[in-house]
């Protein structure tokens, strides 16, 4: 029997919308979730292998706001870009992104994970909008403490995409690899919410278009870090970490933080890199909080 969501039934009651724009040679579906009139609006950027699935908890615990959640190129239900899929590119796909979505520039951009990487490698094209990065990639995984963890993965993933197809396809969609990395990632101790986390992955972690743009996005993830962006990053950027987090290490977070003075780093204790599934509720808290604080930075300008 499959694990429910303790979030479903509020998701539910929020009103949602899709369509699908043509970025950069990829049919980018996004969903947009909440009253169009919301006074705030937050475009969400996922993980790797990921989709605009993983972050509906903080979708569901925030009504008021307005969210817009596209699956990233090459995942999901939105097709590949017609370049390599490298954080540059996804990063000029992003930037077109907002400029069909978010002319007027006052959207609030979240990244989660490889997601921060993306939208730090945009800032300097933002056009004022703020920043939230979460369990944001401070070090270059190839570098960092977890690196012979990181250089199995670069293995794996080359592997799945020179070996036969057939054979390539079965090893990158593997249940058993995505429940290894879903039991790396997952710490929390209460067995439904662990359930469930490992029911999302073992639905959505697979869902990629092919094993070339898997690579390519692999690559992506592993070639540099939010840091190297550090000072395009606005000021008021707000970090949410994990305490326990192992691919995005607390102690290079903390480096990061000091090297964006004027930022805020939010540390939730008892998690680690899965935050928006295990700790949604304080996520939530701080994400409001960011927001009533630019509401009251933008007033004071007025």
């Amino acid at each position: 029997m499959r694990a429910l969501n303790p979030l479903q039934a509020r998701l539910a009651e929020i009103p949602v919308t899709t369509r699908v724009h043509s970025i950069r040679g990829s049919a980018t579906k996004v969903w947009e979730y909440g009253p169009a009139t919301a006074p705030h609006t937050v475009v969400l950027v996922h993980g790797f292998r990921g989709t605009h699935h993983g972050l509906a908890n903080l979708i569901a615990l925030l009504p008021e706001v307005r969210f817009l959640a596209p699956d990233l190129p090459g995942f999901g239900e939105s097709t590949p870009l017609n370049a390599e899929h490298s954080v540059s590119e996804y990063a000029n796909w992003l930037l077109e992104f907002l400029a069909i979505e978010d002319p007027a520039a006052t959207s609030t951009v979240l990244g989660h994970s490889f997601g921060s990487m993306l939208v730090a490698s945009a800032a300097s094209c933002l056009d004022g909008r703020d920043v939230i990065l979460v369990n944001p990639i401070a070090e270059n995984a190839l570098h960092g403490p977890e690196r012979l963890l990181t250089n199995l993965g670069v293995f794996y993933y080359w592997a799945g995409a020179v070996l036969p197809k057939p054979i390539g396809k079965t090893i990158l969609s593997s249940p058993v690899i995505t429940r290894v990395m879903s039991e790396v990632m997952a710490v929390t101790k209460d067995r439904a919410l662990r359930q469930w986390i490992h029911e999302e992955h073992d639905e959505h972690f697979s869902e990629f278009a092919d094993r070339d743009v898997l690579l390519e996005a692999f690559r992506a993830s592993v070639s540099t870090d939010v840091r190297a962006f550090a000072n395009a990053l606005p000021s008021d950027t707000t970090l949410i970490a994990g305490e326990r987090d192992l691919i995005a290490p607390l102690d290079a977070t903390k480096r990061l933080h000091a090297a964006m003075p004027g930022a805020k780093l939010h540390v939730i204790q008892g998690v680690g890199h899965l935050i928006h599934y295990e700790t949604p509720k304080p996520l939530a808290r701080l994400v409001r909080q960011h927001l009533n604080e630019q509401a009251i930075e933008g007033a004071s300008h007025d």
